[in-house]
């Protein structure tokens, strides 16, 4: 019985360290994404973007005078799963960082794993706020770096002066908060509830049939109405194609999608869907030296590595960018802190900067963990790419704390020291 009490003090332990290596020869990254499940049509390529960047640092001669190792593991779309999988790269595999989550009942799933083990975690994917962590690097939007300014555009002139709108998201912590934060917001716009109609569906949902039955007919009450979709997953492909089967053009309703970029277009006919919109950091199509760069690159490895779909047809994302933004940004700051050791490599993030692919250079906030980011607006084209329609003047700081939700009033915008 002492025995078996020990053994487990120890194991606690080792969960409990701070994440350091250990291997010699190499520096272990952790590699935390969805490749099956429904979540694997966005999550698999983020995968592959990490592993070419750790090829790219690896030609440079590596990180501290050691090459790079990925540890790659697959949590399924299984939400527990992943933060069983954060446990084994952390304590079993012991990773210096770890890169993954797209959902953000994924990254709930891990978060008391990465605070209790004093380890790192660099999440690459548009998300509700509401959450600041000593633990995560966010490098996907706020609120106010994509949701905020997307409804905005629809309400305004250009956008098509919206004046109803219907919140349908994936039934998860992501699009019901965004969705709470967006409510707050069209209040503060005179919006009433009644020209708010709010629906979800759960995850690999795929009968949209009556879903765009009802937005027609809260459409056809008279006010100009537009759909802000926070759904997730393989769920966009029925989504999209259910649009172009009951004729829902962008002209008469628009949609604005958060989760929808090249890589979910990549399955479904665009022609129908010309017009409709995407709101992101980056698109596939911005014209800029440093993204006919990143392309390039992206190509020549998808080619090289026989991915799946890209290796044909080589696509980029918001998602893919804000993860090779972020690995870049943490081996940056390994090399000016001499170390991986968590709290070092923390203190280094700070103000870290990077030309991202877009061509704007991007910063890490001096605290809240977060990117400046510039916003893009993007409509669909007919095949599967983007127009850009309007974009901030220049990057924008997050606000991890939505100033619509009340109870954030006087919350601070760093992570609390504990």
């Amino acid at each position: 019985m002492l025995r078996r009490s020990a053994l487990a003090l120890a194991a606690a332990a080792s969960l409990l360290a701070p994440a350091t290596v250990f291997a010699a020869d190499t520096i272990k990254v952790g590699v935390l994404h969805s490749l099956s499940g429904t979540m694997a049509i966005s999550e698999t390529v983020l995968k592959d973007t990490v592993l070419m960047a750790i090829d790219e640092i690896n030609a440079k001669g590596g990180l501290l005078g050691k090459k790079l190792e990925p540890v790659v593991v697959d949590p399924a779309s299984n939400w527990p799963l992943f933060a069983e999988k954060a446990k084994q790269l952390i304590s079993q595999d012991k990773v210096a960082v770890v890169f993954g989550c797209w959902t953000s009942v994924s990254r709930k799933s891990v978060l008391p794993v990465f605070e209790q083990t004093n380890s790192l975690l660099f999440y690459p994917v548009q998300y509700e706020g509401e959450e600041l962590s000593k633990n995560v690097f966010y490098t996907g939007a706020a609120p106010n770096q994509q949701a905020i300014p997307a409804v905005e555009y629809l309400m305004s002139k250009d956008g098509g002066g919206a004046k109803r709108f219907v919140l349908l998201g994936t039934d998860y912590v992501y699009p019901r908060t965004t969705n709470k934060i967006l409510r707050a917001f069209l209040h503060s716009k005179g919006v009433a509830d009644a020209d708010i109609m709010e629906d979800y569906t759960p995850f690999g949902h795929a009968d949209y049939q009556s879903i765009i039955a009802k937005i027609k007919k809260f459409a056809a009450e008279g006010k100009k109405t537009a759909v802000i979709s926070t759904i997730n997953g393989d769920s966009n492909v029925p989504f999209y194609k259910e649009l172009g089967n009951q004729g829902l053009k962008a002209t008469d309703v628009p949609v604005v999608a958060f989760s929808v970029g090249e890589e979910e277009l990549r399955g479904v006919d665009a022609k129908p869907l010309v017009g409709h919109l995407a709101a992101w950091n980056y698109f596939m199509s911005i014209k800029a030296p440093a993204n006919d760069e990143f392309i390039k690159k992206w190509s020549a490895y998808a080619k090289a590595k026989g991915i799946p779909g890209h290796k044909d047809k080589p696509l980029t994302n918001d998602p893919m960018e804000a993860t090779y933004i972020g690995i870049n940004m943490w081996a940056q700051a390994v090399k000016k802190a001499g170390s991986t050791d968590t709290d070092k490599v923390i203190a280094a993030m700070a103000g870290q900067t990077f030309t991202a692919p877009s061509g704007i250079t991007s910063k890490m906030d001096e605290k809240n963990h977060h990117l400046h980011k510039s916003v893009f607006i993007g409509e669909v084209k007919a095949d599967g790419q983007f127009n850009v329609v309007w974009k901030t003047p220049g990057p924008v700081k997050a606000q991890p704390w939505s100033p619509y939700i009340p109870e954030n009033k006087g919350k601070k915008d760093e992570p609390e020291k504990k």
